[in-house]
């Protein structure tokens, strides 16, 4: 059993490690950290949690040292703290987009401020475990990538790592309202949301550097918010390397992730869900992988769908944190998800 604390735990993203850690099997939660709330019932702002756990909220400097924390505060908050929490926990799992990025002039350009820890820059292992598993089991830094990135990057993945694609693609995100935050501003109101198919970001969102430097390939990506609450869902649209048909997309993608946990191909001939598709998703740490090719022009189109808290967020860190501790991968993962939903 180890002890944990999540940091920035009144948000979507902390509510959801907090669902997590609470019902796994070897973490006792030794703190629920929020500015907002501190002394305040964490089932008042998580009614989910009723009956599942009777911490209050507590403040950063009632934290005792703990085996592990997760960083789940806003952008740019993390990169200032982080100094504090490397001496107080064992291991860090960072949740912001602070230390995705392993170039501060690039972290810069896309983020708007300078870095405020460059020399740590190096440090974090990217939270894909699908990527970076080996590195993950010893890793006592890690930067959970954000939730687009994580679907973009396994989508294309099987395809880049055996030269099946030329090196750029054009990713179109869409994205539930709870990718915004519990505190986003009057553009996420109900009455401003609500039936709305909002460009948000028609170029140079953040999430396509991180595809970048993962798969070492020019990424371009525009991201549209919808009218859900949870989920991702990303097309990614790239070109097949001559003489590279359907069969070879196909048997990459198996090949690559017949023995992952949490990596499901979906790509069929006929059915409502023939393709990969987030509602199914909500609450379970599973990413759906599929493609469409068209054989005449060499057009390929690889979907992914994911609940953007979970695989694309807090599931993504415990899966992580399972590996560092060598358990299970899928150990307080279980959820499958709901139909209907």
């Amino acid at each position: 059993m180890i002890r944990v604390a999540v940091v920035g735990a009144a948000g979507y993203i902390g509510g959801e490690l907090l669902r997590l850690l609470i019902g796994h099997p070897e973490v006792e939660v030794a703190g629920a950290v929020s500015s907002r709330f501190p002394g305040k019932r964490v089932d008042g702002v998580h009614p989910n949690l009723r009956s599942a756990t009777d911490l209050l909220f507590c403040t950063a400097d009632e934290v005792e040292d703990c085996d592990a924390v997760f960083l789940a505060t806003p952008h740019r908050a993390a990169m200032t703290q982080m100094d504090r929490w490397i001496g107080r926990a064992k291991q860090v799992f960072d949740l912001t987009g602070d230390f995705r990025l392993d170039d501060p002039e690039v972290f810069e350009r896309y983020y708007g401020v300078e870095h405020a820890a460059p020399h740590l820059l190096g440090d974090f292992v990217p939270g894909i475990p699908e990527l970076y598993r080996d590195r993950l089991g010893s890793a006592d830094l890690v930067s959970v990538p954000g939730c687009m990135a994580v679907a973009g990057v396994l989508s294309l993945y099987p395809l880049v790592a055996r030269d099946l694609i030329e090196p750029k693609a054009q990713i179109d995100a869409r994205t539930g309202s709870s990718g915004s935050g519990a505190t986003a501003g009057q553009a996420n109101l109900h009455a401003e949301r609500s039936g709305a198919m909002r460009v948000f970001a028609p170029t140079g969102h953040r999430h396509e550097a991180e595809i970048s430097r993962h798969l070492g390939v020019e990424a371009a990506m525009t991201a549209t918010g919808v009218e859900a609450v949870r989920g991702v869902q990303t097309l990614c649209h790239a070109t097949l390397r001559p003489g590279v048909d359907e069969a070879a997309v196909r048997r990459a993608f198996r090949e690559q992730y017949q023995d992952e946990p949490f990596v499901r191909l979906v790509a069929q001939k006929r059915g409502t869900f023939r393709y990969p598709e987030p509602k199914i998703l909500l609450g379970s740490n599973f990413c759906d992988v599929g493609y469409a090719v068209d054989a005449e022009t060499g057009r390929l189109v690889t979907i992914a769908a994911l609940d953007n808290l979970v695989k694309g967020g807090a599931g993504n860190a415990v899966q992580c944190l399972n590996i560092r501790m060598g358990w299970p991968e899928d150990l307080g993962l279980s959820f499958t998800g709901l139909h209907p939903a």
